[in-house]
């Protein structure tokens, strides 16, 4: 039986002192910010119904660097959200920083005005893979925004990448063993892939051979666990897992307001569920706003697309509640995948086997 899940908020800041140019996240350069908070807030006014009496779980401030915004901007935001929406108790609100110093002077007043976790936009301790990458931090300034981060917040996670230009085995070690001395709750670390419509695609990189990447991801995450870091998810390790990443990976729902940003939803009177999206455009999502919903017409695929990224698997009741169907319905599929050896049942639960995570496409392609 379907049930309304969680509901988490992600809010979208576009605006980035420069492009990265791996990244093809709706980020820009410049432009006029003036009005971009309250029009945030007008965004969520339109989205208030799908509230449906729930409490928000978890928050996540992404972009974009929204550590750009000034305490006067994010005070205001913070005042319009829970003027309209009841936090839970114990509701974990993240803010992503990037390691420059005029961010690390904020972290103090970040933490009064209600962020409780912060992400760092570490992605290398090295500063020739960071010059290489397009970062405008160094490294002494990504371990000194990391070290301010653990006296501030109880919570924080280092974002770092791997397999890039020219790095050896050595060396991407070396960025998670420097990772692990600055102590965080959380880890993500994930492989530099080449996006389109990116600088990059445009003149891509020589990256390192498949085998020697594929050799940093297999002892990255070998070191990350014999130092307490739990893999939950594919490039999630954490002493303490995101619940907002949770919620993600096991279908709940979530507000997205900002420029581009997407949310999902559960529909209480018809059971149906919706993706939404937000006019792109900064300049265009201040005047207008626009809203795009679609229908999501495969729950089943959707849901296991997302629940099998977790390395624990999921319970089996937590896909009748999150898609309203019966998981007799994938019957034949679940078979297929056991007999293939990719996902196992150990009591209530169905999870990936090793091979399972290792081939995640593969797996994730037979609910098609």
């Amino acid at each position: 039986m379907l049930e309304l899940p969680p509901l988490s908020l992600y809010i979208h800041y576009p605006w980035c002192v420069k492009k990265c140019p791996y990244c093809d996240f709706n980020s820009h350069e410049g432009e006029d910010r003036d009005g971009y908070i309250s029009a945030l807030l007008a965004d969520l006014d339109n989205d208030l119904s799908y509230v449906q009496g729930r409490s928000i779980h978890s928050i996540f401030i992404g972009g974009g660097t929204p550590s750009l915004m000034t305490e006067q901007d994010l005070s205001q935001l913070f005042n319009g959200l829970k003027s309209r929406l009841i936090f839970d108790d114990n509701i974990e609100i993240t803010l992503e920083t990037n390691p420059g110093t005029f961010e690390i002077e904020k972290f103090k007043a970040f933490k009064e005005i209600g962020i409780n976790r912060l992400s760092v936009g570490v992605q290398s301790f090295n500063d020739k893979y960071l010059k290489s990458l397009g970062r405008i931090h160094n490294a002494q300034e990504a371990g000194k925004a990391c070290t301010q981060a653990a006296k501030i917040f109880d919570n924080f996670n280092i974002d770092l990448m791997y397999g890039l230009q020219g790095q050896s085995t050595n060396e991407c070690l070396a960025d998670l063993n420097q990772a692990i001395k600055l102590n965080p709750t959380h880890i993500s670390f994930y492989q530099l892939t080449i996006e389109p419509n990116t600088l990059f695609a445009k003149f891509p990189p020589t990256l390192p051979q498949e085998d020697d990447i594929y050799t940093m991801g297999e002892q990255g995450v070998k070191l990350l666990e014999q130092h307490g870091y739990t893999r939950y998810e594919v490039s999630a390790f954490g002493k303490k897992a995101s619940k907002h990443n949770i919620n993600y990976w096991e279908f709940g729902d979530y507000l997205g307001i900002g420029a581009g940003a997407h949310g999902k939803i559960t529909l209480a009177k018809d059971s149906s569920m919706i993706r939404t999206l937000k006019s792109k455009a900064p300049k265009e999502y201040i005047q207008n706003r626009k809203k795009t919903t679609e229908l999501i017409e495969n729950p089943a695929f959707e849901f296991m697309l997302n629940a099998l990224r977790l390395k624990q698997g999921f319970d089996k009741s937590l896909f009748s509640n999150r898609t309203g169907k019966s998981l007799s319905s994938i019957h034949d599929k679940l078979n297929k995948a056991k007999d293939l050896e990719l996902l196992k049942q150990r009591g209530s639960k169905l999870i990936p086997t090793q091979k399972g995570f290792n081939f995640l496409n593969d797996l994730q392609a037979l609910f098609l």
